[in-house]
C-alpha cells in the first residue's frame, strides 16, 4: 500500500515571513509484492514438470481362452537368441534338439542379417524372437539386442530366463572359441 505524509500546517499563506510548505513524501510498502512473488514461485514450482518419464513401448499378447495356450507359438516361427559374454550371440531356430546341431554362433554385427533372414522366411503372425541373456551377459548387450528388435521392426519378442542346458551350451561354445583363438 502507498501512504502519504500529510502532517503539515493547515492553510495556504503566501507572502513575506511565511515558511514554505514541506514537500510531501511518498512511501510504497512492498510487503504485498513479496507475498505475490512467493505465490507465483510456488505456483510455477508445483505446475512445472521437471523431467519426462521415458518408457519402452511394449506390445503385449492378447488374452487366450485357456491359460496354457497363452504363450504358444509355432515352432517354425521361433528363433531363440542366447546372449553370452564378450558380445557373443548364440541362436537356434525352433526347439533345441538333443545333438544341438541347430545351435549357431554369431556376434552383434551379424545377428541383424540372421534376424532379417528369419523375418523374410516367416509370416509376421508366426514370428517370435526369444531373448535369453546369460549370467555373463552385460546390460549393454541386452539393450543392444532390444534395439535390434526395434530396428528390424520385430514386434513379437520375449525376454526369458536362460535354461541350464542352454547356459552349458553357451559356456562350452565360449570355451571352444577361446581355445581356438589361443591356438591361432
Amino acid at each position: 500500500m502507498a501512504e502519504m505524509d500529510t502532517s503539515s500546517g493547515g492553510g495556504h499563506k503566501k507572502g513575506p515571513g511565511v515558511k514554505k510548505g514541506k514537500k510531501l513524501s511518498t512511501r510504497v510498502d512492498l510487503t504485498p509484492m513479496v507475498d505475490l512473488g512467493f505465490l507465483l514461485i510456488t505456483f510455477f514450482i508445483f505446475t512445472t514438470t521437471m523431467s519426462q518419464a521415458t518408457a519402452m513401448r511394449l506390445f503385449l499378447p492378447k488374452d487366450a481362452d485357456k491359460p496354457e495356450d497363452q504363450n504358444k507359438a509355432k515352432e517354425s516361427g521361433v528363433i531363440t537368441l542366447l546372449l553370452g559374454k564378450d558380445n557373443n550371440v548364440f541362436y537356434y531356430e525352433g526347439s533345441l534338439d538333443n545333438t544341438a546341431s541347430n545351435f549357431k554362433s554369431s556376434n552383434f554385427h551379424d545377428i541383424r542379417t540372421v534376424l532379417m533372414d528369419k523375418k523374410r522366411r516367416t509370416p509376421e503372425t508366426d514370428l517370435v524372437v526369444v531373448i535369453k541373456p546369460s549370467d555373463e551377459c552385460t546390460y549393454k548387450n541386452v539393450v543392444d539386442i532390444l534395439d535390434e528388435m526395434t530396428i528390424n521392426i520385430l514386434k513379437r519378442y520375449a525376454l526369458v530366463d536362460i535354461s541350464s542346458i542352454e547356459a552349458q551350451l553357451v559356456a562350452k561354445s565360449e570355451e571352444n572359441a577361446a581355445a581356438a583363438s589361443a591356438k591361432n
